[in-house]
């Protein structure tokens, strides 16, 4: 089949991040039609130029690429097969799934995509709400050399960072899973690195710029640190995610027999904030567990 290129575009899932994204490919004059539950988002993607569509399946037809920015493996088939968004494609379109799956799932779903003639995209993505807005977002992609060529200039105005890390399904989703292990244990750490110093009476504030520019920095020590001492900070991204996320590691480690004792450490943490009643707030609010623990006073908002 010639490389045409994809110009229209099926975007289902306009939450925190993915209504930003597909702003980014209206602005990049493609033609997007989205569909969100809320009809809120939809209108919103209509004021800044897109078009809205009923259901997942209205936004799909004819469409030559549907992008998924949904919460979850399961909310992936439900589009596809479940609403028919999948059958309602244009018959060589392409399926890009950006959502964090597990792994397996990732491939499971390919599998069902790839029999119909269509593309199917392992795309996975880093990078938060403002990587969202900024369009620079780090994509992980898992698909066919061919496949991923196709869909790149779809890619292109979402990230900055693009990379093609495996010609599989499943692939791009394994770089991810990588990515928010290493993501919810510094999270973690820090917090642990906090309690200690608060516990002998150091100032929290005054730690993170020492560790800050030391070699005990990390990325998100320095992001998120700060974050630890606000009684109710902005919600960049929840301790529920990290919920989800951690156990999506954990799954990963036990499908491929690997033993991950820090992530499952992590886990615990976010998990404990979360059943302290945290799980909507910021994930810098692991902390709590901390402070819940090591029976720190909470500076409760």
């Amino acid at each position: 089949m010639s490389h045409q290129s994809i110009s229209s575009i099926a975007f289902v899932g306009l939450g925190a991040m993915g209504a930003p994204m597909a702003e980014n490919l209206v602005r990049k004059q493609f033609r997007v039609t989205g569909f969100d539950m809320r009809e809120a988002a939809r209108e919103a993607l209509v004021a800044a130029g897109g078009h809205a569509a009923a259901s997942a399946k209205e936004a799909a037809e004819g469409a030559e690429a549907l992008l998924l920015m949904v919460v979850n493996a399961a909310q992936a088939r439900a589009v596809l097969f479940e609403a028919g968004a999948l059958a309602a494609l244009a018959p060589g379109a392409t399926v890009i799934l950006m959502a964090t799956c597990p792994p397996g799932e990732a491939e499971a779903i390919a599998a069902e995509v790839t029999k119909t003639g269509r593309h199917f995209i392992d795309a996975p993505v880093s990078g938060g709400v403002n990587g969202a807005r900024n369009a620079t977002l780090t994509i992980m992609v898992g698909a066919p050399a061919e496949s991923f060529a196709r869909a790149k200039p779809v890619l292109d105005a979402l990230g900055d960072k693009v990379f093609h890390v495996g010609e599989k399904a499943g692939q791009g989703a394994t770089v991810k899973t990588v990515n928010q292990l290493l993501c919810g244990v510094h999270i973690a750490v820090a917090a642990e690195a906090l309690s200690l110093a608060e516990k002998a009476g150091i100032d929290g504030r005054l730690l993170f710029e020492i560790m800050g520019g030391s070699a005990a920095s990390s990325w998100m020590l320095r992001d998120r640190g700060p974050r630890m001492h606000e009684p109710d900070p902005a919600v960049a991204s929840a301790v529920d995610i990290f919920v989800k996320d951690l156990g999506i590691v954990l799954d990963a480690g036990r499908a491929a027999k690997t033993a991950l004792p820090l992530a499952a450490a992590a886990h615990q943490m976010f998990l404990s904030a979360s059943g302290l009643g945290h799980g909507g707030r910021d994930d810098s609010q692991v902390v709590r567990a901390y402070r819940a623990l090591n029976a720190k006073p909470a500076n409760d908002a």
